[in-house]
């Protein structure tokens, strides 16, 4: 069985608890998740199953879009609610919404964040939050990420401390530390109150299936159609197609003349009619030549 599963995650199970579930349903080792969402998050996680666990990589460097909701007034040391208060004041004068605003579009672009102490990133082959809970301080990496767009959405609460957004962002985007920043820029110790992530790549909420629905259709016998081709996770890469002679190229693996309606130096997707064949690149020591970095049986 080979494809993708477009996953809606709940919250309290973390997304290696999701891949180990769906190696049970599915009956196969072959699962991989296509970029970690905390437990406490729930969202689009598109589970790659068979042959499609070659791209993983290609679709954990996709966009992210998220719904996310800022508490002023508190920070936590995780960044987010399920934390240990560590700063506390009175939000009494809230800011005015072009405020708001103005301080959400100055985050749009190439922002350099420092990852959360309470978060997977590892340095000197330690992850960080295995220093936090030591109560042990590393000096943190800064990390370049790209905010492509950001806007405030209608608050649900009856409590102006809250402030509602849609993020779109890239791969590596720390979301609470976000929150955090945002919540300096207006003068307030801040943190992540919710969030929840409405897409990844080209999947969206819409196409997701929840634990139950997978369930329902492993005992009806049908899990497999549940699963999206492998090439929908790749349509954020540029295609090529070629004919029957050099599909059996492809698809032993063969270099090829690099076509010259490739510009680019990523790599992009083979296609036979529908099927995909395989992903090249242009070959690092011969600019006129492909070669498979990925071919698909």
């Amino acid at each position: 069985m080979d494809g993708i599963l477009a996953l809606w995650k709940p919250r309290g199970m973390t997304s290696h608890d999701c891949v180990m579930k769906i190696r049970k349903l599915y009956k196969t080792k072959k699962v991989g998740h296509t970029g970690t969402l905390d437990p406490e998050v729930e969202g689009v996680l598109p589970i790659c199953i068979g042959q499609a666990t070659k791209i993983v990589p290609y679709l954990t460097e996709t966009k992210k879009v998220y719904i996310a909701e800022i508490m002023l007034g508190s920070a936590t040391e995780t960044e987010d609610s399920y934390g240990k208060i560590i700063e506390k004041v009175d939000v009494k004068e809230i800011p005015s919404k072009q405020n708001i605003e103005n301080v959400l579009q100055s985050f749009k672009g190439d922002i350099v964040q420092i990852p959360p102490m309470y978060s997977a990133v590892k340095v000197n082959g330690k992850k960080l939050y295995e220093y936090a809970r030591a109560n042990q301080y590393v000096e943190r990496p800064k990390r370049t990420v790209t905010i492509y767009d950001i806007k405030r959405l209608p608050n649900e609460k009856n409590d102006p401390r809250y402030i509602s957004m849609e993020v779109v962002c890239s791969k590596g985007t720390y979301i609470r530390t976000l929150c955090v920043d945002i919540g300096k820029e207006l003068g307030f110790p801040a943190h992540m109150s919710d969030l929840v992530r409405i897409e990844t790549g080209s999947f969206t909420r819409d196409e997701t299936v929840d634990f139950h629905e997978i369930e329902q259709a492993v005992d009806e016998g049908k899990q497999a159609e549940l699963l999206l081709p492998i090439v929908s996770g790749l349509s954020h890469l540029e295609s090529f197609r070629v004919d029957e002679s050099t599909k059996r190229k492809v698809l032993v693996g063969q270099k090829l003349a690099k076509p010259e309606t490739i510009r680019s130096t990523k790599p992009f997707v083979i296609m036979y009619g529908k099927q995909l064949l395989a992903i090249y690149q242009v070959h690092p020591n011969n600019p006129d030549e492909i070669k498979p970095v990925r071919v698909f049986s």
